[in-house]
């Protein structure tokens, strides 16, 4: 599907499609080489609360070598869920969308702010999301068909 198409009229997105497509922009934003991450939040009223990647802490620069070693700088790395936690309070976020499945810690935190509907795009291997969800009576859903962003040529 191309959203840009001049020739083509527009189809409306569904709430969590739009939702994804945002996650998938913030993502671009991710320093980490192996895995970008993004995530939305968005209110009761589907409006954006904010977007969030998985990076370092703000103000941290890392050096190549710090990149070069994936497993060394996995547990300093920050991940999107967490960053997107930070930027709202507990009952104000209608859904989270993220383009990697939380991993269980981070599924943990979007229960305890009160998230009541996660969608992701990517699974995540070893992930306990499912689980917690199901527990906890949260609407979990993979989407897999993310819109795609095509711009005009000579635009």
């Amino acid at each position: 599907m191309s959203l840009l198409d001049p020739s083509a009229p527009l189809p409306r997105l569904a709430i969590p499609e739009y939702a994804m497509a945002l996650a998938h922009v913030a993502s671009l934003r991710s320093e980490d080489p192996f895995r970008k991450v993004g995530a939305v939040a968005l209110d009761f009223d589907n409006r954006v609360i904010g977007t969030a990647y998985n990076g370092l802490a703000p103000g941290y620069n890392a050096s190549p070598e710090f990149w070069a070693d994936r497993d060394a700088r996995r547990s300093f790395m920050i991940h999107a869920e967490v960053n997107l936690c930070s930027l709202f309070t507990r009952g104000n976020v209608k859904l989270v969308a993220c383009t990697t499945e939380p991993c269980t810690s981070c599924m943990q935190m979007l229960c305890a702010y009160g998230v009541r509907e996660v969608y992701f795009h990517e699974a995540y291997p070893g992930s306990e999301a499912r689980a917690i969800c199901q527990k906890y009576g949260i609407h979990l859903h993979q989407i897999l068909n993310s819109p795609e962003l095509r711009f005009p040529t000579g635009v």
